[in-house]
């Protein structure tokens, strides 16, 4: 009769605040909480965190340029960023897929500004996170795979080129630019998004005859 009551104290003590358990629980919430506060505080100053994306960028490319190796991890890396890029200039509600708030098309429409698909802080977060994983990565040889890097830098020009002409084509379809400049008016705000639009579209099909012509004569 006596052995329940014990067993019940000791699975009690298994779960006790003083428990290993519960100490790493405790101890990874306030780390994790600690963390988001930071992260928190530096929201408003955009400019401060860019430039420290950029000093981290800059850490990473003398760090491969030094060690002459790691193409595959930037490459990856390159093809991650090409993906944050793709979210960052896409609406919220894509045109294509469901119906949503879509942006003025007259004067007398009510403004309404550009909502991205990734917003600006998480992919100033995503790229600072993602460059610093590959400078870690950066120390363990498995990840240095031989490979003649200029194939892959031509590779992830023309994906990026092919990309953005895809998107910029989405933007004169749907009539958008993914930016706001606060509350305008324009005469005609389709043909506005349109020009701008033509504009980037024509100064792509120059890089990629550009890349073709540098890479095949």
């Amino acid at each position: 009769m006596e052995t329940g009551p014990t067993g019940g104290a000791l699975g009690g003590d298994d779960l006790s605040p003083s428990s290993p358990a519960a100490v790493i629980s405790r101890w990874t919430f306030e780390v994790s909480r600690r963390y988001q506060h930071l992260l928190d505080k530096t929201v408003p100053h955009v400019l401060n965190r860019w430039i420290g994306c950029l000093a981290v960028v800059l850490i990473y490319a003398v760090r491969v340029y030094f060690v002459q190796g790691f193409y595959i991890v930037t490459y990856g890396l390159g093809i991650y960023l090409l993906n944050l890029l793709m979210g960052f200039l896409s609406p919220q509600v894509d045109p294509e897929m469901e119906d949503g708030p879509s942006l003025p098309v007259s004067g007398s429409d009510e403004f309404r500004p550009f909502v991205r698909r990734l917003p600006e802080f998480k992919f100033w977060y995503s790229i600072t996170k993602a460059f610093c994983i590959a400078f870690v990565m950066t120390f363990f040889s498995v990840f240095d795979v031989p490979v003649f890097w200029p194939i892959l830098l031509f590779y992830w020009i023309m994906l990026f080129i092919l990309t953005m002409r895809k998107q910029i084509l989405h933007m004169i379809k749907y009539k958008y630019v993914p930016f706001s400049f606060g509350k305008q008016v324009f005469p005609n705000p389709s043909s506005f998004c349109d020009s701008v639009s033509l504009f980037f579209l024509g100064i792509f099909d120059c890089v990629i005859d550009c890349v073709v012509l540098c890479f095949f004569c």
